[in-house]
């Protein structure tokens, strides 16, 4: 927290900054969205089991917070939700505890920032993950207690946009660096991830050695597969000093091996089928979550849900976004942005256009799990060879492969025990 540094320029408005518009085309996944999405889907569309008392305990709950240029309009009917969207999730590291974390203080970082776009015809979903160590340039925010504005800044982590502007200005940078407009914003606390972990029954995450880390308190003694919940899950996915290099990169990566075991987790029958479960899921979610004003309300989280829930989990990928450690200057002990790379992942998000990843994980923070479950072979279908030239035509659609970071939620993946000395 010491290299912080206030730039408050107070003015009345905030020039300059951009609208939210309708998005054209998108496509992403990631946890929390889908912890909500799948919760709220059946919470709220089952309701012979749940009741009127329940969807006001729900929507009573929710905390808001309105993104800059966000105009209220009237919501989608449930199930009705049109073409793609972008959902900006945010993670905050920000201190729950009465007597102290530790003497942090009162810093509010974002420990996690994660986008989530899903395609215009709403088959494919990309979540991409920012390294909170990711130098950006952080555009003019209004400060979070709306005395004024936050002068922007050129080159800052991008996990000081929570501290310099709440969730709003971690919008506000992300659309800039993207070039994505974000219609919907949610940022969850840590006692969230905890009681959602809980809720949900825990997750199932393999690694490939034992990963102890002082740090978060992790301690998982053996290789193998367990199934974390509470503060366990949480410590999961917050090491970075016990996994890969002990880089927030390869944090990511092992990150993803979580959020692939929990899409699983949520699109199994025993998670779906259980109402009580996912009852206790949706509270938990909406109760530690503030979300921005037009993703908190009920039937727009249920129509999202139900556009997010039938997309095969082969078509839910999660990315990192193209970063380097090593760089001096600005940059120096921060991760640099790869800017070709980030170009090419984004043209091809911005324009729907399917894309293949050259290697599951990176084999630093994660490898493939050598005891995956195999898959049965698909059952041919009858009506796919009855146009032999379509067939042909399906088959000979290229789609490119991009040499980035990443998984998608049907491989089974391991993280790997810190490898530095």
């Amino acid at each position: 927290m010491s290299d912080l540094r206030p730039r408050s320029n107070r003015s009345a408005t905030a020039a300059g900054i951009a609208r939210h518009g309708r998005l054209k085309k998108s496509s992403p996944w990631p946890t929390i969205l889908k912890f909500v999405g799948a919760a709220l889907v059946v919470v709220l569309v089952s309701g012979a089991s749940v009741g009127a008392l329940v969807f006001s305990q729900i929507k009573d709950s929710i905390t808001t917070v309105s993104l800059v240029g966000e105009t209220e309009g009237p919501p989608p009917s449930i199930g009705a939700f049109d073409g793609g969207f972008n959902i900006l999730i945010v993670g905050s590291d920000k201190c729950e505890d009465d007597s102290g974390c530790d003497g942090r203080g009162d810093a509010n970082l974002n420990d996690v920032t994660m986008l989530l776009h899903v395609s215009e015809d709403q088959t494919n979903a990309v979540a991409v993950s920012f390294p909170r160590d990711l130098v950006v340039p952080i555009p003019s925010c209004p400060q979070a207690d709306g005395t004024g504005t936050n002068s922007a800044m050129s080159a800052r982590p991008i996990n000081e946009t929570l501290y310099y502007g709440g969730l709003p200005c971690t919008v506000l940078t992300v659309q800039a660096l993207t070039g994505l407009d974000i219609q919907f914003a949610g940022l969850i606390t840590f006692n969230g991830v905890i009681q959602m972990s809980d809720a949900v029954g825990g997750v199932d995450v393999c690694v490939d050695a034992p990963i102890k880390d002082r740090y978060t308190g992790l301690n998982l003694p053996a290789a193998g597969t367990y199934t974390l919940s509470g503060a366990d899950a949480l410590a999961f996915l917050r090491t970075r000093h016990g996994v890969g290099d002990g880089s927030d990169l390869t944090r990511i990566s092992s990150q993803q091996v979580y959020l692939s075991s929990l899409v699983r987790t949520l699109k199994s029958s025993e998670t779906l089928g259980d109402p009580l479960k996912i009852y206790n899921l949706a509270k938990a979610a909406t109760a530690n979550m503030t979300l921005s004003q037009g993703f908190s309300n009920l039937d727009t989280l249920a129509s999202i849900a139900l556009a997010l829930k039938d997309i095969p989990l082969e078509s839910v990928t999660f990315v990192q976004y193209p970063g380097t450690t090593g760089a001096d200057g600005v940059y120096s002990g921060k991760v640099a942005p790869v800017k070709a790379k980030a170009q090419e992942l984004f043209d091809l998000i911005k324009s729907d256009t399917p894309f293949a990843l050259a290697a599951v994980g990176d084999d630093k923070g994660s490898t493939i799990d050598p005891n995956a479950p195999v898959a049965d072979p698909a059952t041919p279908d009858p009506a796919a060879t009855a146009d032999p030239s379509a067939a042909a035509t399906a088959t000979a659609a290229p789609v490119e492969t991009l040499d980035i970071t990443g998984q998608t939620a049907a491989d089974y993946t391991c993280s790997k025990s810190f490898s530095g000395k």
